[in-house]
């Protein structure tokens, strides 16, 4: 099933119908501004941004859980190594295979073959381990191996400026279905890349939704 033939629950729905809601409120502010000579819209147009941002944010985390469930038994446990990789800026590259073997895509790095554990993920990601360098591979409820070199998006496909982390989850998703997720290290930011594209997502309460 498609990601985006998932639909929405109710609650969801409430949280960006007010937000956009609210984002019509600011627009027909903005629209009211434009006949003041000495107003100045630039501030108007960023809050405005951070708005459609959160939207999509809010939108992608709950797509991803009903994206990835299917494949791995331990989605909670996932989120929560994910979470606290964020909040510490840990770097973290993470390739959860569906139903496309992918192995024939990456350079192996070390062969892991333990059950996922939120402990294990992390660790492997800590700055200075002989591991966190390079991706992991998940296959259902395994970490597969870490350390791993996936193959990187061209310049020309990244419409925008990213490191190598996101530019190696674009790649991966451009040549195969699986989901990959990314944690920012300057930033902390999570997202993840499916057929190419770069998702943003919401982190809150220990949960990535």
């Amino acid at each position: 099933m498609d990601l985006y033939a998932f639909p929405l629950n109710s609650s969801i729905k409430d949280q960006i119908k007010q937000n956009l809601t609210n984002i019509l409120l600011e627009t027909d502010k903005l629209i009211q501004s434009l006949d003041h000579d000495q107003y100045c819209i630039l501030c108007d147009f960023e809050a405005l941004q951070k708005q459609f941002n959160e939207i999509q944010s809010v939108a992608a985390s709950y797509y991803l859980q009903q994206y990835l469930s299917p494949f791995t038994q331990n989605y909670a446990t996932l989120s929560l190594a994910v979470h606290h990789l964020s909040e510490r800026r840990h770097g973290a590259l993470i390739v959860i295979e569906r139903n496309q073997p992918v192995e024939n895509l990456i350079q192996k790095g070390v062969s892991i073959g333990a059950s996922l554990t939120s402990t294990l993920l992390e660790s492997i990601f800590y700055p200075g381990t002989p591991l966190h360098d390079g991706a992991v591979l998940i296959k259902g409820n395994e970490i597969i191996s870490a350390a791993n070199v996936l193959p990187l998006a061209s310049s020309v496909t990244v419409q925008k400026k990213v490191g190598t982390r996101h530019r190696a989850a674009i790649g991966m998703s451009q040549q195969s279905d699986a989901l990959v997720l990314v944690v920012s290290e300057e930033t902390g930011r999570i997202s993840f890349a499916m057929e190419g594209t770069l998702y943003p997502i919401h982190s809150t309460n220990n949960q990535l939704f």
